[in-house]
């Protein structure tokens, strides 16, 4: 009898030390990760991007603001925010605060939509099941404010967009959409074929909507950046993400990939809703993507 007791609550305990763990540390862990990816024409020396998002910052974490902050002194030559900075009505100054060292860099955003509209509670359990296009959405956030402060700091808005940016001296073409996750994107009214001047053009998303990435591939981007999926947040040992929240399979859910004729590269961003606060598997994490020769222009 005693056995039949003793089973049940090591489990029950074991579950409870992960939720607090998952709840508690992983989630308030930063990693810097660090990725070469070959892109760059023959004899190029190494270009470095620093790619951050889903940030979903609200007032008062300091254990964020000061993270962000700290990643300045990487001095990167190019920074990408692919989106879902805020998710709070007031987290805009603090936001702005947190990454001022990063906007004395080249850099480029996307919006999210958790910049558009504030996170509302759903039911826990909609997050194990596929997507199914229904977009429960909060009242309108402050995003007009925060594409200003990013634009006037002179990042490149790269919402349905296409611009240029020296980084380390060399001239970058960079095309984006604004976030396919709710329709907004817009690829046919910015598609091209690559500037020739270029020594790389990279497509950026929020959510790396295959319907997206594959004509950005088909165009010549080299390199497709991308956040959203928060590296399916709860990932199984051995196994992986659960799910993506997006039409991307599991096996890129995080990380580095090949996808079609690009390499693609999508954060695990640094936070979560304020109403599933946890992580398992999946610390937050911005990532130093090293670009080094060993691209194809063909």
């Amino acid at each position: 009898m005693r056995r039949l007791i003793a089973v049940p609550l090591a489990v029950t305990t074991a579950g409870a030390a992960a939720v607090a763990y998952a709840a508690g540390i992983e989630r308030r862990s930063p990693r810097l990760r660090r990725v070469e990816v070959p892109v760059l024409p023959a004899g190029s020396s190494p270009l470095r991007i620093l790619h951050f998002s889903d940030a979903h910052f609200t007032p008062n974490q300091r254990w964020k603001a000061d993270w962000l902050r700290s990643l300045g002194a990487l001095q990167p030559d190019l920074v990408i925010n692919t989106g879902d900075s805020i998710a709070h009505p007031e987290a805009v100054p603090p936001f702005i605060d947190a990454i001022a060292p990063l906007l004395e860099r080249p850099g480029a955003f996307v919006l999210g939509s958790n910049d558009y509209f504030a996170p509302q509670f759903k039911n826990p359990a909609r997050y194990l099941l596929p997507d199914d296009d229904e977009r429960v959405t909060g009242p309108e956030l402050p995003w007009r404010e925060l594409r200003e402060a990013m634009s006037d700091a002179g990042w490149l808005d790269l919402s349905n967009n296409r611009g240029f940016l020296k980084a380390d001296g060399r001239r970058i073409e960079l095309v984006g959409v604004d976030d396919p996750h709710i329709e907004r994107d817009r690829y046919s009214d910015v598609s091209a074929e690559p500037d020739p001047d270029v020594v790389l053009t990279i497509g950026v998303t929020h959510s790396p909507e295959p319907r997206v990435l594959s004509p950005m591939s088909d165009d010549g981007c080299r390199l497709l950046i991308a956040g959203h999926t928060h590296g399916g947040q709860l990932r199984v040992p051995f196994y992986g993400a659960l799910v993506t929240n997006c039409g991307l399979d599991r096996g890129r859910a995080r990380g580095l990939s090949r996808y079609e004729n690009s390499w693609l590269h999508v954060s695990a961003g640094l936070g979560t809703s304020p109403f599933a606060p946890v992580r398992f598997s999946c610390p937050p994490e911005a990532t130093l993507l090293t670009l080094v020769a060993g691209g194809d222009r063909s």
